[in-house]
């Protein structure tokens, strides 16, 4: 099966609209989370925007495909490059507002402009069309596994020889209030900010981004002598089957993608230098991944947590996680967990920026409804 390897990222999230800016913010312990207010008819929460008002999904993606593409040194038309493009809420927003818009004052119906638009698929097609791509285009959605789920997809497209670029990542713009309603609602929002794996975590903070990767085969990267951030080792998906919001207790579907990208990628736990970890700062979530590591991996394995800067980008986090931390492989150097001060749980949690020699990681995503998404990143074997 072919190498696949990194060559080009775009990433926007409540630290930076760029990936460097966000990288800065993050290495310098810095937060985007802020109280915010952005409809009048719900409290002030802590957020993650981006700028002063909710963005837009179809705006936040085509600013990260030209980021990616210039980041990749690639100039469209792409004919030839396979889009996976994923998105948890997607055009949420535009449903919101069309079901606002179809009774007016008088009670009566309106008629819904370019509706279609707005259909799951279409943010991926509207790539496709972005970078001239007549190949295929997927729009996974597997909740907030979403962006690995993408990343996977891909990176299959290009191991079995279908393709040999694609595009891939997920985009966020989940800041409206039937979403604010409904974690509100289960309980799972925090009250000040997001903590991580701290005895005093609240829930999760809401944060809006996303991030798009290039992926090639490692001979065409070679062939074209691109930039290389790392390569794809491999993935493991799995579903529990179990509960639509809550993880499976014992974490076994967890394990079992775990072991599946460690197996396919041709490691072992104790390969592995450091976790990026889903990490949403929720009571149960980080106690059943704490739980997890524990019994998978020696306990000098590092541990990062990167919510706490950028909130809960939903079906983009697992994108943004990966993107982080292919950064960290490339600059050879980790970064804190924001916002944890008091850990509950006996890990190697990195709590300020270090320089260190790392070769493997591996990037975990757990999904509402028990989607679990595990990929596996390294140095490029070239």
């Amino acid at each position: 099966m072919s190498q696949v390897v990194v060559t080009g990222i775009g990433l926007v999230s409540a630290l930076g609209q760029t990936l460097e800016d966000s990288w800065q913010g993050l290495l310098t312990g810095q937060t985007g989370i802020k109280l915010n207010q952005p409809f009048p008819e719900l409290h002030q929460i802590p957020l993650g925007l981006i700028s002063s008002q909710p963005s837009e999904l179809g705006h936040l993606t085509q600013m990260l495909v030209a980021a990616a593409l210039a980041d990749g040194e690639l100039v469209p038309p792409l004919a030839d490059c396979a889009v996976v493009i994923g998105s948890s809420r997607g055009y949420q927003a535009v449903w919101e507002n069309m079901a606002r818009q179809m009774s007016g004052q008088d009670g009566q119906p309106r008629f819904l402009e370019r509706w279609l638009d707005s259909l799951p698929h279409m943010n991926a097609m509207a790539v496709a069309r972005q970078i001239g791509s007549v190949g295929t285009v997927l729009a996974p959605m597997a909740a907030c596994a979403t962006g690995i789920w993408a990343i996977a997809q891909a990176t299959f497209l290009i191991q079995t020889g279908q393709y040999q670029r694609a595009i891939a990542g997920a985009v966020e713009a989940p800041i409206t209030p039937l979403t604010i309603a409904g974690f509100q609602q289960m309980g799972a929002l925090a009250s000040t900010g997001a903590y991580p794996f701290d005895v005093h975590r609240e829930g999760l903070v809401l944060g809006e981004g996303g991030a798009i990767l290039i992926l090639e085969s490692a001979a065409l990267a070679q062939q074209r002598q691109a930039k290389i951030y790392g390569e794809i080792l491999g993935f493991g998906l799995t579903a529990d089957a179990y509960h639509p919001n809550q993880p499976e207790p014992t974490g076994k579907s967890a394990i079992a993608a775990i072991q599946q990208c460690l197996t396919r990628s041709g490691l072992n736990p104790q390969d592995i230098d450091f976790i990026h970890t889903h990490g949403t700062a929720t009571r149960l979530n980080d106690h059943i991944e704490s739980q997890i590591i524990d019994h998978l991996f020696p306990p000098q394995v590092s541990i990062l947590a990167t919510k706490g800067s950028t909130g809960h980008t939903l079906g983009a986090s697992g994108a943004l996680g990966v993107a982080f931390a292919l950064k960290a492989l490339q600059q050879k150097t980790l970064p804190p967990c924001v916002g944890l001060q008091q850990p509950e749980f006996d890990l190697n949690f990195i709590c300020t920026p270090q320089t260190t020699p790392v070769e493997k990681m591996l990037c975990f995503s757990f999904g509402f409804g028990g989607q679990n998404a595990v990929l596996a990143c390294g140095q490029p074997r070239l």
